[in-house]
């Protein structure tokens, strides 16, 4: 066993402070990351503040995680010592059964082996994530990140990235299509980008005119402020695919109103409190809405691989490990623009 530094939480709502944790030493599968950088994604926050239930503690967060391999199992055969890698959501799966085997791990039948608030294979050593120094994780539940694209840029791919790339690959969007994004967070921003990218006319929908430049610097070719009366009416029946990264609570029906014929809004937000949706609204135009949840391993590969071809990154504010607790507060208020990402050099 080796003994890393990390910053938990050791109470809901308290402040995390440093803690020392238990990596394991590698099996045959097995790579030791030596983290370099780590996202800070909203659901950290709410996971930490036992905002969804069933928060474990101490926790350590983060599964946003950019590192280099500093050490191999004697089996590994997909990484070598010195390269680039990445980590998210999950760290282990049943891999028997039919999503696992689709590569769909995300939707493993069994349950996952999240990267942290959860449990390894044996069902009660505790998994800890990304806030700290290290991370021993299967080969097979590693992704290779891109050469020409800074990691603390990337880091936000292995959630943010792929949580929204991979509705965007399911629906099939194509060049041409019209494309709406609820929110301009860091899901937001991710979404307007690979849209962009992928020849969608992108239309962010937001409550605020304070991001629209951005929105625009991001790829989007409209922006919507939600709070006009005359929104939901003026761009009533136009886009093919709606992606709501929305946190709060929204009026579903009047996003949904938006979508043409056989249309679909994705859910990729999570909310604290339910929202109601009328059937009124998806009847008359064979509309539909749906969820989708970050991605297997084969897809994050391909997100990252799409990612470097078209220099696509998150905008970040790195900040040291000292920070997170002001980080979370302000992520809160939604002031960051757009991605915290903990520079893991202050943990040393």
């Amino acid at each position: 066993m080796n003994t890393v530094n990390a910053y938990a939480a050791f109470k809901a709502k308290d402040p995390l402070k440093p803690y020392q944790i238990q990596r394991r030493n590698p099996g045959p599968h097995d790579v030791v990351i030596d983290i370099h950088y780590c996202g800070v994604c909203h659901s950290d926050v709410h996971q930490a503040r036992n905002e969804w239930g069933q928060s474990k503690f101490p926790m350590v967060p983060g599964h946003e995680i950019a590192g280099v391999v500093s050490k191999i199992g004697s089996a590994v055969s997909r990484y070598k010592v010195g390269d680039k890698v990445g980590v998210g959501c999950f760290v282990d799966s049943c891999r028997e059964c039919h999503s696992c085997k689709q590569g769909l791990e995300q939707y493993c039948e069994k349950g996952l082996h999240l990267t942290y608030n959860s449990v390894e294979k044996d069902g009660k050593t505790p998994t800890y994530g990304g806030y700290s120094t290290q991370i021993v994780v299967d080969e097979n539940y590693v992704v290779k990140l891109p050469d020409n694209l800074p990691m603390e840029k990337v880091a936000p791919l292995m959630c943010a990235g792929i949580t929204t790339f991979s509705p965007l690959r399911h629906w099939k969007i194509k060049p041409g299509d019209k494309v709406a994004v609820v929110g301009l967070g860091g899901l937001g921003h991710m979404a307007v980008k690979i849209a962009a990218a992928l020849g969608a006319e992108v239309s962010v929908l937001s409550t605020s005119n304070k991001k629209k430049e951005d929105a625009l610097r991001f790829g989007a070719k409209h922006f919507i402020n939600t709070t006009d009366e005359k929104a939901f009416t003026d761009y009533a029946n136009q886009f093919s695919v709606i992606i709501n990264t929305a946190a709060g609570k929204t009026n579903l029906d009047q996003y949904v109103s938006l979508l043409k014929l056989d249309g679909t809004m994705v859910m990729v937000g999570l909310p604290e409190e339910p929202s109601t949706l009328g059937a009124f609204p998806l009847i008359i135009k064979r509309r539909s809405i749906a969820g989708s949840v970050i991605g297997g391993i084969k897809e994050t590969q391909e997100m990252l691989d799409f990612c470097s071809k078209h220099g696509i990154s998150a905008d970040v504010e790195l900040i040291p490990i000292e920070k997170i607790n002001e980080a979370y507060d302000r992520m809160v208020k939604g002031d960051v623009r757009y991605r915290f990402v903990i520079d893991i050099k202050s943990l040393k």
